[in-house]
């Protein structure tokens, strides 16, 4: 049992410009799409959102889209932290194409998150923070967020509806505008969180492992065989 009940986003909006624009989380390795695999590993998060493109989704995975569509990181960030309620106090961010990322590799970052930090990512033999394989609070993000819509001008229209499912109740949303954070890094909206820096020690391949080359995704079948 972890410290921290969690949710999941899962970003999966990507132009996979290096695999000539192919829906790149839905490529399978080792059997399953690239994205059930990352959905699959945060399997006790409630809820699980998925951010991008309309498709077959394990059931009870919500699906929602970034403004605009193929926005980068933020917008999808934004987006997904949208339909998460306001008392989940922890998310995990995640790319949707690591094919090797485990429940218990996201369960040693919930370990790891304490009082002292507003995240936990792992990090590469190189020291490189993998901040889209960690787990954050939610208020330092949504008020990461809140600054950078006015950094870029103050805030804008909220997500329509048609964007973003929501509760049947309509309770449980914190809405974000995601249209000003077009473009933007992912560094831009972790940038002075306090993060706790988590090296891999388990066995098998690191977790933080994405596909962005067919050679990526054959090396993945290798290491999932």
């Amino acid at each position: 049992m972890y410290a921290y009940a969690y949710a999941a986003l899962v970003l999966a909006g990507g132009s996979a410009r290096r695999m000539g624009g192919v829906d790149k989380p839905a490529r399978t390795v080792g059997g399953l799409p690239m994205r059930d695999r990352v959905l699959t590993a945060v399997a006790d998060a409630d809820p699980r959102i998925l951010v991008g493109p309309p498709g077959p989704v394990p059931a009870g995975v919500r699906v929602t889209r970034e403004d605009p569509p193929g926005g980068g990181p933020v917008a999808a960030a934004a987006a997904g932290l949208a339909l998460v309620d306001a008392n989940t106090p922890v998310v995990a961010l995640l790319a949707a194409d690591l094919p090797l990322l485990t429940r218990v590799a996201v369960g040693g970052l919930l370990d790891r998150l304490d009082a002292d930090h507003d995240g936990a990512c792992y990090v590469d033999d190189d020291g490189r923070r993998q901040t889209l394989c960690g787990v954050w609070r939610v208020a330092p993000l949504r008020a990461a967020l809140d600054r950078l819509a006015a950094d870029r001008g103050g805030p804008a229209e909220p997500v329509p509806p048609s964007r973003a499912s929501r509760p049947a109740d309509g309770s449980g949303s914190h809405s974000h505008p995601t249209a000003p954070f077009a473009g933007m890094p992912i560094r831009a909206l972790l940038a002075g969180l306090r993060v706790c820096e988590v090296p891999w020690s388990g066995a098998g391949p690191p977790p933080w492992f994405d596909c962005d080359t067919d050679e990526d995704v054959r090396r993945a079948e290798e290491w999932t065989r």
